[in-house]
């Protein structure tokens, strides 16, 4: 809202400020991918399916009836004669529906499940946590990338931000490997017929994240090593800026795949209590992130992130190995199971 009304009422005496800019830039490519997911995405939530099976068999029945054909005679009963007399008039109904049967009650289920997720269910506490963490270090290196750049090289503010550059071209290559690594996986001759079979369950999306996520710790202690001596080169530290990226890339496509496979019906909901932790953390994060570097220092800034963020690639191999396990004590996991 803040984006559209800096963008409606700019500032008609003098030229826009460049953060206002920015908002224009993102209100077109916002705009661009909502009309592409309007026209040319298809609905696969199932609840939504359902629904809309339910009201197309409901207007086949109103237009039954409006043909003299009142009510279903249900096969299996030994007296023709007596069925025809108890047919019965059939309409059906989604159980999610009644879900939205208010306003209020959406709002209510809305607010509560999510949290109430994010208590209960251990899986999406943990992947709360991994990925609060790794969306934190991104915005971080907002603050902490420039800074460690002027201090060590002399760069100017356009130098420094330039520096960004590496992020986007990790994203790029990431991209790349994202899309096409199960196709490669599964097309290779050694991988093992078990392994096959478990990248077709929520743990395959895994696979990748086990090692992929590593490259966050690599990148940060990368960053804040090399970017503590001024005679080791600028691309040195960049391309840690950007094994850092590929890193939070991985977090954060494996969190969302793997609750979206977990969860189904109650996806949204897992997906609103991971994204409530990761925003709120990464804008608590750039506050204190110069001081932070500032008082402990690049290497042991970095060191103390490195660290958590190594320690929390632990999440993705329990889930791995114990993640059918867990799910099965799940009431809400386990109905997609079953």
């Amino acid at each position: 809202m803040v984006c559209l009304a800096l963008a409606w009422f700019p500032n008609t005496t003098t030229d826009p400020p460049p953060f206002v800019r920015i908002f224009y830039l993102q209100i077109i490519v916002d705009t661009v991918l909502l009309g592409f997911m309007i026209f040319f995405f298809e609905e696969t939530r199932g609840s939504t399916l359902l629904s809309r099976k339910a009201a197309r068999l409901n207007r086949y029945y109103d237009e039954l009836e409006a043909a003299g054909y009142y009510g279903l005679v249900f096969p299996g009963s030994a007296n023709v004669e007596k069925s025809l007399q108890s047919s019965q008039r059939v309409r059906w109904r989604c159980e999610a529906e009644e879900e939205r049967s208010s306003v209020v009650t959406m709002i209510r289920i809305s607010i509560y499940r999510p949290f109430h997720m994010l208590v209960t269910e251990p899986v999406v506490f943990f992947f709360s946590l991994w990925i609060s963490f790794s969306w934190s270090v991104l915005y971080m290196t907002l603050d902490a990338v420039p800074h460690i750049f002027r201090t060590t090289y002399g760069f100017n503010i356009q130098q420094s931000d330039a520096t960004f550059s590496a992020v986007c071209v990790a994203s790029v290559v990431f991209l790349i490997i994202a899309v096409n690594q199960e196709k490669w996986a599964l097309k290779s001759r050694y991988l093992p017929e078990r392994h096959r079979q478990l990248l077709q369950t929520p743990e395959g999306r895994l696979h990748f994240a086990c090692l992929e996520s590593a490259l966050l710790p690599i990148g940060i202690i990368w960053l804040g090593v090399a970017g503590a001596y001024p005679q080791c080169h600028w691309i040195v530290p960049t391309l840690g800026v950007g094994c850092a990226a590929i890193g939070v890339g991985s977090i954060y496509l494996a969190t969302f795949n793997y609750l979206a496979d977990a969860y189904h019906r109650y996806a949204s909901s897992a997906l609103a209590a991971q994204s409530f932790c990761r925003n709120l953390l990464a804008g608590a994060f750039p506050l204190f992130a110069t001081q932070m570097f500032d008082t402990m220092g690049f290497q042991g800034a970095s060191g103390l992130l490195a660290g958590i963020g190594l320690l929390l690639t632990i999440v993705p191999w329990v889930l791995l190995m114990y993640g059918p396990t867990i799910r099965a004590k799940s009431k809400l996991a386990c109905e997609i199971m079953a």
